[in-house]
């Protein structure tokens, strides 16, 4: 079977594959084919006779990719553009010959100097790019120089940075960033056992530092803090139970190993028992830690041949819609790419200008080699310079997680946006 597959004429093996993108540019060539036959003979007979086998193989593409033998279906997309090319054939006016002869080449003549003129000037820059630390150089690593003799770090200047930020520098004060915008309070200031916990992520891992204090006069035996996960993460290990004595205090680690990019909830509670108390055991329920997909997304670049092909492969789809009192295109379009750490691969020269509508392909890429692509297509109405911004955002992925987390992520981030000007 796969020798006869082999055999087959290649364009009608990418057809029966599912590739009728193939079959837009296709129609679409053979649309430019027919205006130049047309300039050049004046035989109306023939005109119309090449016309005819030009709609003749557009429609077959179009009855192949609806008969359901190929692989794949024909998309709207590939559908409507066929459907387009045999509308302009049928019609054949002067303007739309205008249309795919002249101003069809002169658009793709200014995409194609646009992009040499990025290329160029990312090019420009590469060069001109100076050397931040050569090769021979020390590396200085803040976080594991806490001595508080200054002769064990190299650089003095942060030294004395340091020094001048915190107002001096005491012994056995780490002087590294501080924790306290990462600290999240588990309970409350009333309950018996007040908890909060550091939380740091380390790409694969996350590191919860909690500190339990005991808010009572008992003796607090076998106080455990009990973790579960919800989602593509995984505790390593149980913490091990603590003695606590009246108003005392003590700091619990636990490890939670993330394994793909998706939205996470860490919860739980404290057990313990009260010593010379003869009632069961008393339950402290933790608030909920939530973990953020964008700390694992960070902005890619891909082709745009890349980008299609991932498209055509990535089977979950999320389709977001737009829900914002912002008024700019533009400026939407800025405040998701820095909302969704995702990256912007239309040209900046697409984008400039006013307009009605505009659309923009968005790529990102997880710690863990996991692709995200958005498709953003936004309007307004040109009447009405004041009116929202309207359209929808299509997410693929290949997990369905990441393609769920990343539409939630970008419906937060508009809430966000409507409460910021509803304020």
């Amino acid at each position: 079977a796969s020798s006869k597959a082999d055999d087959r004429p290649p364009l009608r093996k990418y057809l029966l594959e599912g590739n009728f993108y193939l079959g837009a540019v296709i129609a679409n060539t053979l649309v430019k084919l027919a205006f130049r036959h047309n300039a050049l003979d004046s035989n109306l007979p023939q005109q119309n006779s090449f016309c005819a086998e030009v709609m003749l193989i557009i429609a077959s593409i179009v009855h192949l990719g609806k008969s359901g033998l190929p692989q794949k279906a024909m998309t709207d997309d590939d559908y409507d553009r066929m459907m387009l090319c045999l509308q302009v054939v049928s019609e054949r006016t002067p303007d739309l010959a205008s249309v795919f002869i002249d101003q069809c080449r002169g658009s793709l003549s200014h995409m194609l100097a646009a992009k040499a003129e990025e290329e160029e000037a990312l090019r420009r820059d590469h060069k001109s790019a100076k050397v931040v630390e050569h090769v021979d150089d020390h590396i200085i690593f803040s976080h594991l120089t806490k001595g508080s003799d200054p002769s064990s770090s190299d650089d003095i200047f942060d030294l004395s940075m340091s020094m001048a930020v915190s107002g001096g520098k005491k012994e056995g004060i780490d002087l590294s960033s501080s924790k306290l915008s990462k600290v999240t309070q588990l309970t409350g200031f009333s309950d018996p056992v007040y908890a909060e916990a550091y939380v740091h992520i380390n790409q694969y891992d996350i590191v919860l530092d909690v500190l339990i204090v005991n808010q009572t006069s008992d003796t607090l035996q076998n106080c455990t803090l009990e973790l579960a996960t919800l989602g593509d993460l995984k505790l390593v290990e149980k913490p091990q139970p603590v003695v606590l004595a009246p108003h005392d205090f003590c700091n619990i680690k636990a490890n939670v190993k993330v394994a793909s990019t998706e939205n996470g909830f860490i919860f739980g509670n404290i057990v313990y028992d009260v010593k010379g108390s003869t009632s069961d055991r008393n339950v402290v329920i933790l608030n909920d830690i939530h973990v953020d997909i964008m700390d694992y997304i960070v902005p890619a670049s891909c082709t745009d041949l890349e980008f299609r092909q991932m498209w055509m492969e990535f089977e979950w789809e999320n389709k977001v819609t737009v829900n914002t009192h912002m008024t700019e295109l533009k400026a939407y379009l800025d405040y998701l790419c820095k909302s969704t750490n995702m990256k912007c691969l239309t040209p900046e020269k697409a984008l400039v200008g006013s307009g009605d509508y505009m659309a923009a392909n968005l790529y990102a890429r997880s710690i863990f080699g996991e692709d995200a692509l958005a498709n953003l297509s936004i309007e307004k109405p040109i009447d009405n310079p004041d009116s929202a911004v309207t359209g929808h955002i299509r997410i693929r992925a290949k997990s369905q997680g990441m393609a769920i987390s990343l539409g939630d992520k970008i419906n937060k981030v508009q809430k966000a946006t409507i409460k910021s000007v509803g304020a």
